[in-house]
């Protein structure tokens, strides 16, 4: 399968991606708003919200001596910033810097162009097999550059809107009125519709009383993340953007973030490359399709920690029970 990816020599080794310092409209900001751990960076109400252009300083680690040992010339690395919602992609070439033996450089945040959340990556580009550009190795991972959180978290909290199905101001839900819950993954991000007209669903969720009560509130709030990741992954998986033989595309924003962390679930022992290409492949499949739903269940209930919340409710039920037999 590499080979129908990648019909040329390609890295092997890591390539790491760091975001060193920001500026915006060349005053440095206050380094809170980055975070090395989460891979982020916040721009939202930082004190000069009439900023209108950012800078991010930024380095790039590879392994020397594969490179050095390669068949690959002409050897560059590029830094890439894109945002699914505005279409934007911003490329700009970095510098070695033999002191620190890494490539170093800048990478503007433009406001005409980042309007909510863009994806930072490097890529190193070299002529391989007598063909220049081509792409011979990414980073590791990317970094999320968020214009519109004030803390530099990787995964934005999925939004949750409390309103009555039944008698709510949204008549496209009355269909759904006997439903506790509702998902829609098409936003950014995601949403959770909850029943209030469902008896009981929102003073369960308040997560208070008993120790029953309180584990009965962990397991259906997981019952309802596990739901949301199955949405969100079938979404993320839908209209891919694929290349002229048919390669599906990772997808930017939260889908990314999203298939980063299931794929490995749902195809394990896969790169995440060659993961959604073969999700891809038995999407267009109905029996293939069929047969991963119940690996895509299993990859929400871990990523929604149903398992250990149905253990937790069920030893605070047997402790419950054995008060009661003790009285």
């Amino acid at each position: 399968m590499s080979a129908t990816l990648y019909p040329y020599p390609t890295l092997f080794g890591s390539i790491s991606l760091d975001v060193t310092r920001i500026r915006l409209d060349g005053r440095p900001v206050n380094a809170s708003l980055l975070s090395a751990s989460q891979r982020a960076v916040a721009l939202h109400e930082i004190g000069h919200g009439d900023w209108s252009e950012g800078s991010l300083e930024v380095r790039v680690f590879a392994p020397d001596r594969e490179l050095a040992g390669g068949p690959w010339k002409d050897v560059t690395c590029v830094a890439v910033l894109t945002e699914a919602a505005t279409d934007a992609r911003i490329v700009r070439r970095l510098t070695w810097d033999q002191g620190s033996q890494c490539w170093q450089g800048t990478v503007p945040v433009l406001r005409t162009l980042h309007h909510e959340r863009a994806i930072l990556r490097a890529h190193l580009v070299a002529t391989v097999d007598k063909v220049a550009g081509r792409v011979i190795g990414q980073s590791d991972d990317f970094w999320v550059i968020d214009l519109t959180s004030r803390e530099p978290v990787r995964q934005r909290e999925i939004e949750i809107v409390p309103v009555d199905f039944r008698d709510g101001p949204e008549e496209w839900l009355r269909p759904f009125k006997d439903s506790p819950w509702l998902v829609t993954a098409t936003g950014e991000p995601p949403t959770v519709y909850l029943n209030e007209s469902f008896e009981g669903i929102a003073a369960i969720l308040r997560d208070s009383g008993s120790e029953t009560e309180r584990a009965a509130a962990r397991l259906v709030s997981a019952q309802i993340a596990q739901e949301t990741w199955t949405a969100m992954f079938h979404a993320a998986v839908t209209d891919l953007d694929t290349d002229e033989d048919g390669t599906p595309q990772i997808p930017g924003g939260w889908r990314e973030s999203l298939l980063r962390a299931m794929l490995p679930d749902v195809m394990p022992g896969l790169p995440a490359t060659d993961a959604l290409f073969e999700v891809h492949r038995r999407r267009q499949d109905a029996a293939g399709w069929a047969e991963l739903q119940s690996r895509i269940h299993y990859a929400a209930g871990r990523r929604a920690q149903l398992p250990k919340s149905l253990t937790m409710t069920i030893r605070a039920l047997a402790r419950t029970q054995a008060e009661e037999d003790s009285r």
